[in-house]
């Protein structure tokens, strides 16, 4: 198990990742648009391909971690990273874009399961609650910002800030990775540990009247759909900016909108545990979805 301080440095590797992988993934969409004039067809299908990439990458790299350490499958994927973003500011062809994109998609791909697995490893279900809720504000509030930022910065200096400002994210998160992984094995050493946090009394807990194991098949068909729903959004904004005549900046503005409206929910459902395995909850989620898309 890790220590609050370790993982308290691995909220922070997990802003900057969600904040330089959203500058880059969200706004390739719009170089896409302007430099090789990709409609909205050609980006939905662009997604849906880096989509299947990734499920394929984020398996194996899930894996890796495993097997060879968290910090390891860190720096595997930020150094990926980092070298895809610097062949992207060099290179001008859609295919060599195509590749930058994919290769970058397997290094995003050995950073989120090592975050999500270090900040949860170990800990009791209050905590284990307390920090998934920490993670998931962490990583959709950074986003938002990302997102709502992009569009000003790419007006000011230009696409090349797509790939010149991630990657030097990403570079300070390779520095921060190392410095966390000596902490981590400090603290592995007899003696030189520092002193862990007690657990805290676990609190009762509502039994649920429907199977866990149940609403955990559920999950494996809802998060595919909702993943589907949210970057079908990503892919069509170039194309809705243009219809609404918004210029980049602007349109960062706007469509960064449902982006800290997630961050929200995810403040509430964090707060307030009351709709955990509660059917009637998840039905009416998806109701909320289906009449946003129709409307």
């Amino acid at each position: 198990m890790f220590s609050r301080k370790v993982k308290n440095g691995v909220f922070v590797l997990e802003a900057l990742n969600s904040f330089g992988t959203t500058y880059y993934f969200y706004y390739v969409y719009f170089f896409m648009a302007a430099t090789f004039d990709f409609s909205k067809q050609d980006n939905l299908a662009l997604a849906a391909a880096q989509g299947f990439f990734y499920m394929f990458w984020a398996a194996a790299a899930g894996k890796f971690s495993q097997r060879f350490g968290y910090f390891r499958a860190l720096k595997v994927g930020l150094v990926v990273m980092v070298l895809g973003l610097v062949v992207g500011a060099g290179v001008e062809s859609l295919a060599a874009h195509l590749g930058v994109m994919f290769f970058t998609t397997i290094g995003m791909c050995f950073t989120w399961p090592a975050l999500q697995a270090i900040v949860s490893e170990g800990e009791p279900r209050g905590r284990l609650a307390r920090n998934v809720g920490i993670y998931n504000v962490v990583w959709s509030g950074c986003g938002g910002v990302a997102y709502f930022t992009g569009g000003a910065l790419l007006e000011r200096f230009g696409f090349g800030a797509m790939f010149a400002l991630p990657a030097a994210i990403h570079v300070a998160q390779l520095a921060l990775t190392f410095w966390l992984e000596r902490q981590a094995r400090r603290e592995s050493f007899p003696g030189e540990a520092e002193a862990k946090d007690e657990p805290a009394p676990e609190a009762p807990h509502p039994v649920s009247p429907v199977s866990p194991a149940l609403f955990l098949k559920m999950a494996w068909l809802a998060n595919p759909f909702a993943y589907l729903a949210i970057n079908t959004v990503i892919a069509v904004s170039p194309s809705l900016a243009q219809n609404l005549g918004l210029s980049p900046k602007e349109a960062g503005f706007y469509c960064s909108l449902w982006l800290f409206a997630r961050t929200l929910s995810f403040v509430w459902f964090w707060l307030w545990p009351g709709w955990h395995y509660r059917f009637r909850w998840l039905a009416g989620a998806y109701a909320g979805m289906l009449a946003s898309f129709v409307l």
